[in-house]
C-alpha cells in the first residue's frame, strides 16, 4: 500500500524529535496505548491537539460497558453488541472486546480511576440503550469520561512521558518503501516547540477521536475535525463504513440555529427511568421496540425524528421529573448544571431534546491488533474501524474499545520491536513546492461544509439529498482548485485552513459511502431505501483516496471484515 503523495500545504519542518512510538491523541485510547508502550520499554511521545485532558473522552457521561455484574457474561454482552451492530459487526473483534474488557477495566482502576460504588464497595452498574443487563460502570454520577481522563493524564505525568500539547498533526512521514517513519505536526503558540516540526518514529498510533464537527450540531468538542481519518487517507490507508455516523437521540435542544458542540443528555438518564414524550406528554417509543426508550440508539433517534416530522416539531422531550431533586443532584450533576445554565430545570419540567451527530462507527480500517493497511500505522478509538461497532455502536462500548484495542496495539508494537521488526527509519525527502498541488480551503468553508452535511447527510438521507451534498462539496473543492490553477493562490497554511481541508476530505468520503449504500441499516437511514437489505448490502464499503484526489469506493463481497494484510486470517488463526 503506497502513499497518495498528497500532503497538506505547510512549511517544511523546522525541528524534529525521535522516538520508538508516537501516539497522536490523548483520550482513553491514546493515553492507554502510550502508557502500555512506555511500560514495555518503548520511547514514546504523545502528541495532542489541545491539552492532555481535552478531547472527547472527558465529555463521556454514561460510562464504560463490561460484563462485571453478577449473572452477566461476555457472551451476553457480545449478543447485545451484535444486535446493535445490525449485521455488520466483526464477531471475532466483538468477542475480543467483551472477553478482554473486564480485565482491561480492572487495569484502568489499578491505574487510578475511581468508579462509583454501592454500599458494599462493589462497582455500581446501570443500563443504557441496547443492553439487557446492568453493565455500565460510571464515575461521579455522569462524569465518567472526566474521571478516566484525570486518572490517565496523572499516570502519564507521573511516568514522565514526553508530550507535545497544542499540536495539530499534519501528515504521515514514510520511508522510501512506504513504511511509516513518523508524522509532521504544527505546534500552536509558544512552548518547547513552535511551528511545524516532525516526530520521527517507526510506529505511529492514531487516536485522534472523531469527526463530529463535520456537522453543524454535534456532541463532539471543537477539536474533532477528522484529522486522523484525513491523514490516513492521504497516506494511502483504507477507510471503512464511514456512512455509519451515530446521532445521539437526546441532545439538549438549544434552538434551530444552534451550531457547534451541544450539551449531551446521557442515555443513562433513560437507563434510570426517564421517559421520552412528545409535546402532549405521550410516550411515543412504547410499542416501537421491546426496550422502548432503551432501544439501540439508531432506533430511538429514528423514533424521535419520525415524531418530530409527524407533528411538525423541532424537538421532543425527556421527562425525568419523577427522579426528584436529590437524584438529579447526586446521579446527574453535570447534566443538571448544563440544563439549568440554559434555563431549563429538569427537576420541575421536561427537557427539550433532539438528535445530533455523536459518534463515527466507521473509520480507518484496522485488524485485531490495530494495524491499518499502511505498514507501521496503527489506529484505535473513534478514529478506527475495528469491526466492533458494525452499523451502530452499542452504548458505552466506545471507552471499552479504546482500552482493549490500545492495549493490543501496544503489545503488537512491543512484540515487533522485540523481533527487530520496527527499526528506526529515515523519512523520504519531502518536497515543498511554492505552488502546492493540494489546495487549502478558506476558514469560512468549515461552516459551509457543516451546513451541507447537516442538510444532506444527517439523520435522514436520500439519494437526492446525498447527491446534492456531493455536488456542493465538489464545488467547494473545485473553487479552491481553480483558484490555484488560474492564479497560483491557495488559502494561507494555518490551523483553520488545515481543519477545513480535513473536514472536506472526510465529508466527501462519508457522502460517497452513504450514496453507495442503498438501504437503511443501523444509523444509516435512507428515506428512499427504507428497508434493510441483507441480500445485497450486508457487506462493508471501503474507500481509498487516489493520487488525483478522486475517491475509489468498493463494496466487499461478504459481511466478513476484510483483513489488512494478505493472508492475514489464515496466519492468525
Amino acid at each position: 500500500m503506497t502513499s497518495t503523495g498528497i500532503r497538506l500545504h505547510a512549511p517544511a519542518p523546522g525541528w524534529s524529535i525521535s522516538a520508538d512510538v508516537v501516539v497522536v491523541g490523548s483520550g482513553v485510547a491514546g493515553l492507554t496505548a502510550a502508557l502500555r508502550c512506555e511500560a514495555a520499554g518503548l520511547t514514546t511521545v504523545v502528541v495532542t491537539k489541545a491539552r492532555l485532558d481535552d478531547g472527547s473522552t472527558r465529555w463521556a457521561q454514561g460510562g464504560i460497558a463490561a460484563a462485571l455484574g453478577e449473572g452477566d457474561t461476555p457472551e451476553q454482552h457480545l449478543e447485545d453488541t451484535l444486535v446493535a451492530g445490525a449485521g455488520l459487526c466483526d464477531e471475532e473483534a466483538v468477542r475480543i472486546l467483551v472477553t478482554e474488557g473486564p480485565d482491561a477495566v480492572r487495569r484502568l482502576i489499578s491505574t487510578g480511576a475511581h468508579f462509583d460504588t454501592d454500599d458494599e464497595g462493589g462497582i455500581q452498574l446501570t443500563r443504557e440503550g441496547g443492553h439487557h443487563r446492568r453493565r455500565i460502570a460510571h464515575a461521579g454520577g455522569d462524569a465518567t469520561g472526566a474521571e478516566i481522563s484525570r486518572a490517565l493524564v496523572e499516570a502519564v505525568r507521573a511516568r514522565g512521558l514526553r508530550t507535545v500539547e497544542n499540536a495539530l498533526v499534519l501528515d504521515l512521514l514514510t520511508d522510501a518503501e512506504g513504511r511509516t517513519a513518523g508524522v509532521t505536526l504544527h505546534v500552536m503558540g509558544e512552548g518547547q516547540h513552535d511551528g511545524v516540526g516532525a516526530v520521527h518514529a517507526p510506529a505511529v498510533v492514531l487516536a485522534t477521536g472523531g469527526m463530529g464537527q463535520v456537522f453543524s450540531a454535534t456532541t463532539n468538542p471543537s477539536v474533532s475535525t477528522g484529522d486522523g481519518v484525513a491523514l490516513a487517507l492521504r497516506a494511502g490507508a483504507e477507510i471503512s463504513d464511514l456512512e455509519f455516523v451515530q446521532f445521539h437521540p437526546t441532545v439538549l435542544f438549544l434552538g434551530p440555529d444552534a451550531e457547534g458542540q451541544q450539551p449531551l443528555v446521557s442515555e443513562a438518564v433513560r437507563g434510570e427511568g426517564a421517559h421520552l414524550v412528545d409535546g402532549d406528554g405521550v410516550r411515543f417509543m412504547v410499542g416501537q421496540h421491546e426496550l422502548a426508550e432503551l432501544a439501540p440508539r439508531d432506533i430511538v433517534a429514528k423514533g424521535i425524528t419520525r415524531r418530530m416530522l409527524e407533528q411538525g416539531a423541532e424537538h421532543m422531550f425527556l421527562d425525568a421529573r419523577h427522579f426528584g431533586a436529590e437524584m438529579w443532584e447526586h446521579r446527574f450533576p453535570t447534566i443538571l448544571a448544563a440544563c439549568r445554565a440554559n434555563g431549563i430545570d429538569p427537576v420541575t419540567e421536561p427537557v427539550p431534546v433532539a438528535p445530533a451527530a455523536h459518534y463515527a462507527s466507521g473509520g480507518v480500517r484496522t485488524d485485531a491488533r490495530g494495524r491499518t493497511t499502511v505498514p507501521g500505522l496503527y489506529a484505535c478509538g473513534e478514529v478506527a474501524c475495528t469491526g466492533v461497532h458494525g452499523a451502530n455502536r452499542l452504548a458505552s462500548n466506545s471507552l471499552l474499545e479504546g482500552l482493549v484495542y490500545a492495549e493490543r496495539i501496544a503489545a503488537d508494537i512491543a512484540g515487533a520491536q522485540g523481533r527487530g521488526g520496527l527499526p528506526a527509519r529515515e523519512p523520504a525527502r519531502l518536497a515543498h513546492p511554492e505552488t502546492p498541488e493540494h489546495p487549502l480551503l478558506a476558514p469560512e468553508s468549515r461552516f459551509a461544509i457543516q451546513r451541507i452535511m447537516s442538510r444532506g447527510a444527517g439523520v435522514l438521507r436520500s439519494a437526492r439529498s446525498l447527491q446534492q451534498a456531493a455536488d456542493q462539496l465538489d464545488a467547494l473543492h473545485g473553487e479552491a482548485r481553480d483558484a490555484l490553477r488560474e492564479n497560483g493562490k491557495t488559502a494561507e497554511p494555518g490551523v483553520d485552513t488545515w481543519e477545513a481541508t480535513n473536514l472536506l476530505c472526510v465529508a466527501r468520503v462519508l457522502v460517497a459511502a452513504a450514496l453507495r449504500r442503498e438501504e437503511t441499516r443501523g444509523c444509516h437511514w435512507r428515506e428512499d431505501r427504507a428497508e434493510r437489505d441483507d441480500t445485497d448490502w450486508r457487506r462493508h464499503i471501503v474507500v481509498r483516496l487516489g493520487p488525483d484526489r478522486s475517491l475509489a469506493v468498493h463494496t466487499t463481497d461478504t459481511a466478513d471484515f476484510p483483513p489488512t494484510r494478505p493472508h492475514q486470517r489464515s496466519q492468525e488463526q
